[in-house]
């Protein structure tokens, strides 16, 4: 994935298809709805279902081993800023209305992007302008996933590390390229288990359909995913 950042914000291209460049903003102030807000949908959207979701994602991202839970802005800045540029992490945010906060290695050092939430769908926080061309996902990891793959994706069909098409109206003074790359664990070593779950997501796209123990396919079903 490829992104750009300027000042306070930051700019995220759309899915993988055509990969322009948008305006995301860094640490801003509008995420998960507060109880007076979702009030007014419960004929639309049933609360109990955002508790499901928003466990489940923790679920998943405990299990991922990159989830860092409480820590700080400074904490998060302290862990990236000797990694390669690229390298990510997803905390707990510290602004009330949102849970989540995608924190990264730029070249500039590390950034923060909050992760919006909104009736059972997580997205990268935008400008409003930007917001309707950004892809929704069900869950955190598969948000983060998505666009690692899409920068992969780049890097693989032109043989090196695309330039983004440019940013909506930013000044190119204060522009910054940015990109997800790999996530940084909070444990140097993840178990055999998980390392082997892993790659065998990253072969099959249907696992639950492989010859194996019930017990075993349970727990790939745990965390679905490729990082």
């Amino acid at each position: 994935m490829i992104l750009c950042v300027q000042g306070h914000r930051t700019l995220l291209p759309a899915p993988v298809n055509n990969v322009p460049t948008l305006t995301m903003r860094a640490e801003s102030h509008h995420g998960f709805h507060s109880p007076a807000s979702l009030h007014c949908a419960t004929q639309l959207w049933d609360q109990a279902k955002d508790l499901i979701s928003i466990a489940q994602t923790l679920q998943y991202l405990n299990a991922s081993g990159w989830y860092w839970g409480p820590i700080s802005a400074g904490e998060a800045r302290t862990m990236l800023q000797d990694t390669q540029e690229g390298t990510f992490l997803v905390r707990d945010s510290s602004h009330p209305q949102y849970r989540l906060t995608l924190s990264v290695k730029t070249g500039r050092g590390p950034t923060n992007v909050r992760i919006e939430y909104s009736e059972g769908q997580f997205r990268l926080d935008s400008s409003k302008l930007a917001k309707p061309r950004l892809q929704a996902f069900p869950d955190v990891p598969s948000l983060v996933q998505h666009y690692v793959k899409s920068n992969r994706t780049e890097e693989d069909s032109q043989g090196h590390t695309p330039s983004p098409t440019p940013p909506l109206p930013t000044p190119k003074e204060n522009a910054l390229l940015l990109k997800l790359v790999k996530p940084l664990l909070r444990s140097p070593c993840p178990s055999l288990q998980h390392l082997t779950r892993l790659a065998i997501n990253r072969l099959t796209p249907c696992p639950d359909q492989l010859p194996l123990p019930r017990p075993l396919l349970l727990y790939l079903k745990d965390y679905p995913f490729q990082l």
